[in-house]
C-alpha cells in the first residue's frame, strides 16, 4: 500500500532495509562507509531528501552520511497494520542501524525524526557515538504543532496540478521564496489512480499522532538520562520550538551545546543548509571526529549538574 506511482525523474532509493515488521525502509547515502555513521531522520510529513544538502557537506568531509524515509513517508513502505507510533519508530531505527553493521551511529533527527532519536538514546535503544537535536525537545509550542497538522490534514483529495502544490507548500512556508521550477516538487508527491497528485505520505500517519502531555513526560524523562556529546540546533524564526522551550532542554541536560539559526524557521536545514551543516560538522569534529580521538569534555556524572545550561551560539 502506498501514496501513489512516484513521479518520472524523482531519484530512486539508493537503499532498501528491512524495518520492523518487514516494513521497507527506503535510504540513500553520502562519503566513505568506513567514516563515522552519521543517521539524518526527518521531521513528520517529510522525506530523506530533506537532508541531501547536509549528507552530502558531511560526506565530503569524512562521514558516512545515511538518510532514510521513514514508514509511511516517501518511498518506504505503508505500515500495513497502520503503526506509526513513537516506539515502531524507534524499532525501525534498530533495525537501519543493525543493517549498517551495528556501529555506534551519531543521531542527527529533526522534529519528529529528533524525537525518535532523544527516545532511542534516553531509553538506550540505540548507543549512540552523539546527539544532534533539530528543532525539537520536551517542550514545544502547541500552535506550531497545530500548525503543521493542519497543512498535513489539508487536501485530502489531492491537487490537479504541481503548480497547486507550490501554493499549499508557498502558503505554509511564507518566508521561504516559491519555487520558479516546479521539478523538485515531485519528491513530496504521488501520482494516484484518478490522476491527481497527494501527498507521499500515509494518512494514518496522523492519526496514530501521540498526546501531547504523554509524549512531553516520556521527553523530559530521556533527556535527563542523556550523557553522551549533544548539540541543540533550533530556527530562529521557529514557531514549534520557542527560545524558552530551549532553555527547558538546556536545564535537562546542561552539557547539551545550542545552536539558534537565525533567519530559519522549523525546517532549519532546509531553510538555510549552510549554516546547519557548518555547525553539525563543527560539533562533530570535536566529538566524533574522522580517524581521530574525540576532544569532547566529559559530560557530568550525574543529571542535576549545576552550572549553566548549555554552550549557546547565535549563528547569523
Amino acid at each position: 500500500m502506498s501514496a501513489g506511482t512516484r513521479l518520472p525523474g524523482t531519484p530512486t532509493p539508493m537503499h532498501s532495509w528491512p524495518g520492523a515488521g518487514g516494513v521497507r525502509i527506503a535510504g540513500d547515502s553520502w562519503g566513505d562507509p568506513g567514516g563515522p555513521l552519521v543517521l539524518l531522520q526527518h521531521g513528520g510529513g517529510q522525506t530523506r531528501h530533506a537532508w541531501k544538502g547536509a549528507g552530502e557537506a558531511l560526506g565530503a568531509v569524512g562521514y558516512h552520511a545515511v538518510a532514510f524515509d521513514a514508514r509511511g513517508h516517501g518511498d518506504s513502505d505503508w505500515a500495513p497494520d497502520g503503526r506509526y507510533g513513537q516506539d515502531v519508530m524507534v524499532e525501525d531505527l534498530e533495525c537501519v542501524v543493525a543493517a549498517l553493521g551495528g556501529r555506534r551511529p551519531v543521531l542527527v533527527g529533526a522534529s519528529m525524526g529528533g524525537g525518535t532519536s532523544l527516545v532511542a538514546v534516553g531509553e538506550e535503544r540505540v548507543d549512540a557515538a552523539a546527539l544532534v537535536l533539530v528543532d525539537i525537545g520536551p517542550h514545544i509550542e502547541t500552535e506550531g504543532v497545530e500548525k503543521i497538522h493542519a497543512f498535513m490534514d489539508r487536501n485530502p483529495d489531492g491537487f490537479a496540478s504541481l503548480d497547486e502544490v507550490a501554493d499549499a507548500i508557498a502558503s505554509y512556508q511564507p518566508h521561504r521564496k516559491r519555487p520558479s521550477s516546479l521539478d523538485g516538487l515531485g519528491k513530496n508527491v504521488r501520482m494516484g489512480p484518478d490522476g491527481r497528485y497527494r501527498w507521499h505520505w500515509d494518512p494514518r500517519f496522523r492519526a496514530g499522532s501521540q498526546v501531547l502531555e504523554q509524549r512531553q513526560e516520556r521527553l523530559v524523562a530521556c533527556s535527563r538520562r542523556l550523557r553522551l556529546p549533544t548539540l541543540l540546533v533550533r530556527g530562529g524564526l521557529s514557531d514549534l520550538l520557542s527560545e524558552e522551550g530551549a532553555r527547558a532542554f538546556l536545564e535537562l541536560c546542561p552539557h547539551s551545546e545550542y545552536v539558534n539559526v537565525t533567519g530559519a524557521g522549523h525546517m532549519v536545514a532546509g531553510d538555510r543548509n549552510d549554516v546547519f551543516a557548518g555547525a553539525v560538522i563543527d560539533f562533530l569534529q570535536r566529538t566524533v571526529p574522522v580517524g581521530g580521538a574525540p576532544v569532547y569534555p566529559s559530560p557530568p556524572l550525574h543529571p542535576h549538574h549545576e552550572g549553566p545550561p548549555g554552550d549557546v551560539t547565535d549563528v547569523p
